[in-house]
């Protein structure tokens, strides 16, 4: 039997057929070069507040970014948006992990669209805390909405910033509302302390649960039901109904030992099912009604006063921590510090006290 040559294995390449090129390599680079090139602040303005949403999304990527001239740009870009913002009713969405948020935004913000209204959902995804990276896979989990002409899905990274909500949110709100914007829908992660630097920053505040997990009486405790303005129970629906009904009427108790909030608003409880569409249109009713008291009693006006000032105080807060850990001196004492500590030759205490006082010496 005759050998077979080297040069008919079965790893020998076969030259195909070249694939025609869809588009010039000249257009290539033109979209590269357009890309590259940075627009000026006042057309980034003029695009926002014309609607356009690529613009929009550009000047939300500047305001998430860490590069001190982009950082430059995002704030005279919020402050030439600024009077037109503050025309929208913000809230906020939170709940436990498993609790349908997305399925529960993207039909609820629904409800906002088909009566005309632009929602803005800002949601905001989980940053790993040892590679930092997130998935952002909201929009692939909103298919409905993401269609819609009158809804805007802008994912975002936690970062580090507080409880898991993305440090630039407020100034994304403000975008937003400048861009036409009327409903803000905002989704924290569900962890941590995220729920109270949302609170800060919406006018009614939601809270998804689900009967039947356990956590009924667990979550009838001061804090995070003290902040909602509502509790939704989610997926009742199918056999989960009876449980949802049990789980509405404890939660209705509880809320009746708290005190009366400053609003004068009374939270309600309610049940519905995301997935069926069903009961959505209640919390809708529940939202309204709340809005017409606290407009008429002027808490509306009050509480976004209440929020422009303790964002301020916040920025300021974050300024400082920034300024302190980007001087030279301080990253080089603070490695000294962290091995005299490990070595135990100071206490962390006395370790801060000097960092803080060398950083004062500049």
């Amino acid at each position: 039997m005759r050998k077979k040559k080297s040069s008919e294995s079965a790893l020998h390449e076969v030259e195909g057929i070249k694939q025609p090129a869809s588009v010039s390599d000249n257009s290539i680079k033109n979209i590269k070069l357009k890309r590259s090139v940075q627009p000026s602040e006042a057309v980034y303005i003029e695009k926002i507040l014309a609607g356009d949403i690529s613009y929009l999304s550009r000047a939300i990527t500047l305001i998430e970014s860490t590069n001190l001239k982009h950082q430059e740009k995002a704030t005279a870009i919020i402050e030439h948006c600024l009077p037109f913002a503050n025309k929208s009713v913000r809230i906020g969405i939170t709940g436990g992990p498993g609790a349908g948020k997305s399925t529960f935004i993207e039909v609820f913000a629904k409800q906002f669209t088909s009566k005309g209204k632009k929602v803005a959902v800002l949601a905001i995804d989980p940053s790993s805390s040892i590679n930092k990276g997130s998935i952002l896979g909201d929009k692939t989990r909103m298919e409905e909405l993401v269609k819609d002409p009158n809804a805007y899905i802008r994912p975002s990274p936690s970062g580090e910033s507080l409880g898991g909500v993305a440090q630039k949110t407020r100034e994304t709100i403000i975008l937003c509302e400048a861009a036409g914007f009327n409903v803000i829908l905002i989704e924290t992660v569900g962890v941590g302390q995220s729920e109270i630097a949302v609170h800060s920053m919406v006018d009614f505040f939601l809270l998804l649960k689900l009967a039947g997990a356990g956590d009924e009486l667990q979550g009838i405790k001061r804090g995070i039901i003290e902040m909602a303005d509502a509790i939704v129970i989610n997926k009742a629906d199918q056999d989960n109904i009876k449980r949802s009904n049990l789980a509405k009427a404890e939660f209705s108790r509880a809320l009746h030992l708290y005190p009366p909030k400053e609003s004068s608003w009374q939270p309600k409880v309610t049940t519905c099912s995301a997935f069926y569409n069903e009961g959505i249109d209640a919390v809708y009713e529940i939202i309204k009604d709340y809005l017409s008291l606290i407009m008429s009693n002027g808490y509306f006006e009050k509480r976004r006063n209440e929020q422009n000032k303790y964002w301020l105080l916040e920025t300021v807060n974050q300024q400082l921590k920034n300024n302190f850990y980007n001087k030279p001196t301080v990253k080089e004492a603070l490695k000294k510090y962290l091995e005299d500590i490990q070595k135990l030759k100071t206490t962390p205490f006395k370790a801060a006290e000097e960092l803080l006082k060398l950083a004062q010496k500049q």
